[in-house]
């Protein structure tokens, strides 16, 4: 498996996948061919359907430059690799092809190459693929799973993921400051202020969950209006991994130390689901986001508080299992609805889903891996409509409020 530096890039939003990595392809393609006069910017599939909402073109144009760069959109042309393709060719000035390439991006941020096949090889880190068997060394070793990450990714790996922590601190406490309408045609407007400042005056009984919720927000909210975030594992379920961790630090008062090691349990949960089934909305739907998140954060809230390796692996296995067929319809193609409202109550079914473990001995008939395995099957199983393309579901019945 990877390192857990893919599953958390720190970037701007609205999208992983539609923004993210269309500016990453521009570059290295603009770094190939910077002597080009005219570039010519196929978007096929998924990305292309939704790449209007998702600010693809601005994150193209602000690259390779408005006047040189034309874009041409086939929603409805998916290529055999991943449905988010993008067909990058130069030009010079008499009109000849000075060359092209095709990049796939294949979920939080991350992009690669067919004609080099570069990217397609994965640098193995861990020697595991599966959680199972991280289990198994785990109990062989005495370890538990921050340790496991240490002794594979390095000492380094806690200076990387500080610097995580302090982005996705600032991004809830960035959002919790913001008001206004989110850009985009859905005129949706900002409501973390809201419900922060309503949690606070609650009794401690609502005030703990209802907080909760308006850090996701927050952070949700930053990412759709284009700020800085962590990928979570990716732009769209942005929120709901800092909303617990930023609970459990400033509520509950868990150190940073305590929370970064939380977030390394939480990173390899996301790259045991990436490895085994994907965390592409494009790919598998939104179960591949928002319940990827969930687990990750399920998982690192059973490690704060004192959760064993198997209570863990079963508060991610829960997190998972109940968002199993989530389609990724969104209206208008924006990160906005129904994606912030999702970040919130994943949060929530985070820390139900810790709280169920914990009372637990850790023993379940369904395994996490297996539950990766159904929902990478489930994804399959799953029509287009309903993996990130805003042609079924709630995209359709939606579409009337858009003015895009």
């Amino acid at each position: 498996m990877e390192s857990i530096k893919e599953i958390f890039r720190i970037g701007y939003g609205p999208s992983s996948s539609h923004t993210m990595a269309p500016r990453k392809a521009s570059e290295l393609f603009l770094k190939l061919f910077a002597q080009a006069s005219r570039f010519e910017i196929t978007l096929y599939g998924s990305l292309a359907a939704t790449g209007k909402g998702h600010l693809t073109d601005k994150a193209v144009l602000d690259v390779l430059g408005r006047e040189r760069t034309k874009i041409i959109w086939k929603g409805n042309t998916f290529l055999d690799l991943h449905p988010n393709a993008m067909g990058f060719e130069a030009f010079d000035s008499r009109g000849v092809s000075l060359g092209r390439r095709t990049f796939y991006s294949i979920g939080g941020g991350k992009i690669i190459q067919e004609e080099s096949h570069e990217g397609l090889e994965i640098k193995n880190v861990y020697p595991h693929r599966n959680l199972t068997d991280v289990l198994h060394y785990l109990d062989e070793n005495g370890l538990t799973f921050w340790e496991y990450v240490q002794e594979f990714e390095g000492h380094d790996i806690w200076d990387y993921l500080m610097e995580v922590l302090r982005v996705m601190k600032q991004s809830v406490e960035e959002g919790l400051n913001e008001e206004g309408v989110l850009p985009g045609g859905l005129r949706l407007r900002r409501k973390a202020m809201s419900y922060y400042t309503k949690a606070r005056s609650y009794k401690p009984s609502l005030r703990g969950r209802c907080l909760v919720q308006s850090y996701a927000l927050a952070v949700s909210e930053q990412n759709a209006a284009g700020g800085l975030i962590v990928t979570a594992p990716t732009c769209g379920s942005c929120g709901v991994v800092p909303a617990v961790l930023y609970h459990l630090n400033t509520e509950h008062e868990f150190t940073d130390k305590q929370i970064i090691r939380s977030l390394a349990t939480a990173g390899l949960i996301g790259t045991v689901i990436k490895q085994n089934a994907s965390i592409s909305g494009a790919e598998v739907g939104c179960q591949g986001e928002v319940g990827s998140a969930c687990s990750m954060a399920a998982a690192a809230a059973n490690q704060l508080f004192g959760g064993t390796p198997q209570q863990i692996e079963y508060a991610a296995e829960i997190g998972l299992e109940h968002h199993l067929g989530l389609t990724c319809d969104p209206v208008c193609g924006l990160v906005q609805v129904p994606c912030i409202e999702r970040n919130a109550f994943a949060a929530l079914r985070a820390l139900d889903a810790n709280l169920y473990a914990m009372m637990s001995d850790g023993k379940h008939i369904i395994s996490f891996d297996k539950v990766v395995e159904t929902m990478k099957q489930t994804g399959k199983d799953l029509p287009s409509l309903y993996k990130e393309t805003a042609a079924g579901g709630l995209a359709v019945v939606g579409k009337g409020f858009c003015s895009l």
